[in-house]
């Protein structure tokens, strides 16, 4: 089964104020393994980024006033997302945002038929707990030292290994002793993040390094 780890920045934080999207980011899972498919557009919003967000992932007005606007990329974000069921986390606020752009441009909107939200399986797993992507990334020790600010991609990036921890109904095991040995050099550690019932093949790892690696980067650095 197909998935798409979805995340979108924003001007702030109510679409009822007017904020619409200035990123979003898409990464394509096909039984939970990222394949080389990914969708990625800053977005002019045609108004001011909120002080509030431009704290949050940096994106200035100056920065996003000439990329396309949401009209121009939407029939292409549609069909990448198309029959595909989509992880967000807290998907209430960025499908708010997604279909208020849509219903300015007089398309269908995404129903919640198709969403998994992970801000919702966390709170019924880990009650009472801090449920927020940060948050989850130290409980499932995840290295996310490159978030310095919310970027679309990198946060799908780290959703993606987030996700794999919560369905597989474990957390990733350390690999001590012998294995620590061989592999790791003394100040780092192997975490296992594959959920149980699939094991990437090598190809698919060096694949999916390749992607984060060459792609991300590309993108961000």
């Amino acid at each position: 089964m197909k998935e798409i780890i979805l995340d979108t920045e924003t001007t702030g934080l109510s679409v009822k104020e007017g904020h619409r999207i200035v990123e979003i980011g898409c990464i394509e899972l096909d039984n939970l393994v990222p394949t080389k498919k990914y969708f990625h557009y800053y977005l002019n919003p045609e108004r001011e980024v909120s002080k509030s967000a431009l704290e949050v992932h940096g994106y200035t007005d100056e920065f996003l006033s000439d990329k396309k606007k949401f009209i121009e990329i939407a029939d292409e974000f549609l069909s990448f997302i198309d029959g595909k069921k989509l992880v967000i986390h807290n998907a209430d606020f960025d499908i708010s945002h997604l279909n208020n752009e849509l219903q300015l441009i007089k398309k269908k909107e995404i129903s919640k038929e198709f969403v998994v939200d992970t801000l919702e399986i966390a709170r019924n797993k880990f009650p009472g707990s801090g449920i927020s992507l940060d948050a989850l990334c130290k409980r499932f020790r995840i290295d996310n030292s490159k978030r310095d600010k919310h970027t679309a991609l990198i946060d799908c990036d780290l959703l993606y290994k987030v996700y794999i921890n919560l369905i597989g109904q474990k957390e990733p095991k350390f690999q001590f002793q012998n294995e620590l040995k061989k592999n790791m050099t003394a100040k780092k550690v192997a975490y296992n993040y594959s959920k149980i019932v699939i094991k990437p093949s090598v190809e698919e790892i060096i694949e999916h390094k390749k992607f984060l690696d060459k792609e991300l980067k590309k993108n961000f650095f």
